[in-house]
């Protein structure tokens, strides 16, 4: 847990400052007086401040974002006798319109420029690593809820929404995420087509479970005390391939089977190298052989990684970026999808948390920090008061009818977007203990 901390505070704090000062930099370079700049927020009191050329730089001691503080624009801290004198010339209100749009989305233009420089480093340093589709040959294997949704053991995936998912893990994901298009697929040479319903989002979501996985062949890994397959013979590493003198080569197969012969012994062919073997199993009377399976299809199925340096390295993290924020843009519209309940799935800071493993693993917290750095610029620039994009919507607003809104006017919205946002951050967070406490 001390190592999650860390990696939270630390990718928390990276992409706050950043977004700061994206906000910051175009402001000094406009002449616009910056008065805070705050990593965490500071009420009643701060856990440090110092003034560095008459911006008081400080660490507050609430942990949810940070801020810098303009002279003369109507923000969170809703300072209306700054508002209420004349306009002086270094003050957000005197900078031309395009002067402050550039200023308001400097954060969110910073938090992806940081996704892709993060995305680009990581594709030249680690490169990319998947089960790649056109490998899994028996196709899939589906749980009750996939078989609801009209999928069958051995069904091979053509298409999601109309693409030919290239990694296995974006199956579940684009499914998930697909409300309204529809799962081709090949069964025994038949093409079907499956249509993504909003109830079965819903069932999905509840389930909080795969509803498919890589259809695998039998792989001893490790066997339970006492095991009947270990006293009989079989050992770690070995294949199954035959039940009774029938060809078996997959997982599924064998759970289907085994069961129905509970209290009996069964015949198991199976290879150990190159040789093939036979062995007589008793089942116990709860239709178990006592043998753990391989169940990680990176250790059963050929690894694709593709490999980047110079310009390729840039364009597959300019490709990990946009896909990365188209997806979670549809992950946000499907927790404003009522019927989905996707919003029950949100989560606040315990489940941001928990996205850190729990050893120190660079690989592991430079991809979060990535995702959390779009999340962040996605949020940012929703056109709700209080937020960037709220300030950016007046400001568009005036670009276009020739006049600012009033300062009432904006001092109410903001009011209007705090208010929102307390209750999105209780929504969340509450999911987060309820989840905690098991509800």
């Amino acid at each position: 847990m001390i190592i999650q901390i860390l990696q939270f505070v630390l990718g928390l704090s990276l992409l706050v400052v950043l977004h700061e000062l994206g906000h910051f930099i175009p402001a000094v370079a406009f002449k616009t007086r910056v008065e805070k700049f705050y990593l965490f927020f500071d009420p009643w009191f701060s856990l440090f401040k110092t003034k560095i050329r008459g911006t008081e730089v400080g660490i507050g001691w609430l942990p949810l974002g940070g801020y810098v503080k303009i002279s003369g624009m109507v923000d969170e801290s809703m300072d209306n006798e700054q508002m209420l004198q004349e306009p002086k010339p270094y003050e957000f209100r005197s900078k031309p319109a395009w002067q402050r749009l550039i200023i308001l989305l400097g954060g969110v233009t910073v938090n992806v420029i940081t996704s892709i420089i993060i995305y680009t480093g990581m594709m030249a340093y680690y490169g990319e690593t998947y089960v790649a589709t056109e490998d899994l040959k028996g196709g899939i294997m589906v749980n009750e809820l996939g078989q609801s949704f009209g999928l069958a053991n051995g069904d091979v995936v053509m298409l999601v929404n109309g693409e030919r998912p290239r990694r296995f893990r974006d199956i579940g994901i684009e499914i998930l995420l697909g409300e309204g298009g529809d799962v081709v697929v090949d069964r025994s040479g038949q093409l079907i087509t499956l249509p993504i319903t909003n109830a079965f989002i819903a069932e999905a979501l509840e389930a909080e479970s795969p509803i498919m996985a890589p259809r695998m062949p039998y792989i001893v890994k490790g066997f339970t005390e006492a095991s009947f397959a270990d006293e009989a013979g079989l050992k770690v590493g070995d294949r199954l391939i035959a039940l009774n003198g029938q060809s078996m080569l997959y997982v599924d197969e064998y759970f289907a089977v085994i069961p129905s012969h509970h209290g009996e012994s069964i015949e198991l062919a199976f290879m150990r190298g190159d040789d093939m073997l036979e062995v007589m199993v008793p089942v116990s009377d709860s239709g178990q052989i006592g043998v753990f399976r391989e169940d990680d299809p990176k250790a059963i199925f050929p690894i694709t990684t593709k490999t980047y340096s110079g310009m390729a390295a840039i364009g597959a993290g300019w490709n990990k970026t946009t896909s990365t924020l188209s997806s979670y843009a549809r992950q946000v519209k499907l927790m404003a999808t009522p019927e989905t309940g996707a919003h029950k799935k949100a989560g606040g800071f315990i489940t941001i948390f928990q996205q850190y493993p729990s050893t120190w693993d660079w690989q592991a917290f430079w991809g979060f920090t990535a995702f959390f750095s779009l999340a962040l610029a996605f949020l940012n620039i929703l056109p709700i008061p209080a937020l960037d994009g709220g300030h950016a919507m007046f400001v568009i607003y005036e670009m276009v009818a020739g006049k600012p809104a009033s300062t009432k006017v904006m001092e109410g919205a903001q009011m209007v977007g705090f208010f929102i946002l307390m209750g999105l951050l209780l929504l969340v967070n509450g999911n987060d203990v309820m989840r905690l406490f098991g509800s």
